[in-house]
């Protein structure tokens, strides 16, 4: 059995995770978790005395064999510069340092490919049923912090495939009604900047971004918790850490339709999140299925089933058809990434 070691790196909190496995192309139930942890990152000046201090509390007498993490940020060379921490993270230092003989930086959202194929039906919720095609791509996206776009291509071997991060979120927004051309205009006009990304819609500043637009537009009466906590947020811009995520509120108001403001603001978000969905769908045709992952989906999975993400996600004109043979199912596991880290250790060496 090969001892793996997978984490997920982030700013604010990083996940260390021991699992075992006999097989190269494992399936989620083929890693078995024998010690996890989670720890303040900036409590460490680097990623070695975090894994130190982590493998001396597991008990283990062994080192792993393998090792991949996933990190909040870009990956190039087998280099990472985590900016908000200090860190610079280089491959042949860790191999050396932690003593394992196989180490993997790869980007988070390319960790999350790497979990994808091995998930189980509770980890998903199918909100387009479709037969998918082992042989063709499979694309991810997942709004969050940000928004990030990947995919993943076959290796021709069963079961085992290759996953690439993008940075498909920021790309231009592309407005499709005179609402998001105002939209459009207004973000652009409020951040003082010469083009809008679609990150800058479909994130969770996105939605912040999106209900101060209809506010100032007066569509609606502005809740006073729902004003109080952008009050909150606008005050802590800049900071690394916020006290207090006003996308949140906003989604959850929506979600118990106590706020039509709200709702007014995550019907454009979820109609936006539907359109860039579709034309990641347009640019890869992933038979394989598309995945729609990060931190905001499965919190706002009612309002994704609705409808209204379906119809967006496929309204594309004369190739709308070429949609409707797509799976798109939402990623439920938050550790998908953890997952996917593990797996891709697993193919190492």
């Amino acid at each position: 059995m090969a001892l793996l070691l997978a984490g997920d790196v982030g700013g604010t909190k990083t996940i260390l995770r021991l699992v075992e496995t006999d097989s190269r192309t494992p399936q989620a139930v083929e890693l078995q978790p024998l010690y996890e942890a989670q720890y303040a990152s900036r409590d460490f000046t680097d990623l070695v005395p975090m894994v130190e201090t982590f493998l001396g509390a597991s008990g283990l007498n062994r080192r792993p064999d393998r090792a991949c993490f996933g990190i909040a940020g870009p990956v190039a060379h087998g280099t990472s510069r985590l900016t908000n921490l200090g860190w610079f993270l280089e491959v042949d230092r860790l191999i050396q340092a932690l003593e394992i003989p196989h180490v993997e930086l790869i980007n988070d959202f390319a960790a999350v490919g790497y979990g994808i194929p091995v998930l189980e039906a509770v980890d998903l919720k199918v909100l387009q049923p479709a037969k998918a095609d082992p042989l063709a791509p499979i694309g991810i996206l997942g709004a969050g912090t940000g928004l990030g776009e990947g995919f993943l291509i076959p290796t021709g071997e069963p079961g085992r495939y290759r996953a690439f991060s993008t940075e498909g979120g920021h790309t231009d927004f592309a407005p499709r009604s005179a609402l998001e051309w105002e939209l459009h205009n207004y973000l652009q006009e409020r951040y003082q900047i010469d083009r809008v990304s679609v990150e800058r819609i479909v994130s969770g500043q996105g939605i912040v971004g999106i209900y101060q637009f209809l506010r100032d537009r007066q569509t609606g009466h502005e809740n006073s918790t729902v004003a109080q906590a952008i009050r909150t947020w606008e005050q802590e811009m800049g900071r690394s850490e916020k006290s207090i995520d006003p996308g949140a509120i906003i989604a959850r108001a929506a979600l118990e339709e106590s706020d039509a403001l709200c709702e007014q603001a995550m019907n454009l978000f979820v109609a936006a999140y539907g359109a860039e969905a579709g034309n990641l769908a347009l640019k890869l045709l992933p038979y394989g299925g598309l995945y729609v992952a990060g931190g905001i989906a499965a919190k706002i999975l009612p309002l994704l089933d609705r409808g209204q993400f379906l119809f967006h996600f496929g309204s594309k004109g004369r190739v709308s058809e070429l949609l409707e043979n797509v799976p798109v199912s939402v990623v439920l596991n938050p550790q998908v990434g953890l997952l996917g880290a593990a797996v891709c250790a697993a193919q190492l060496g």
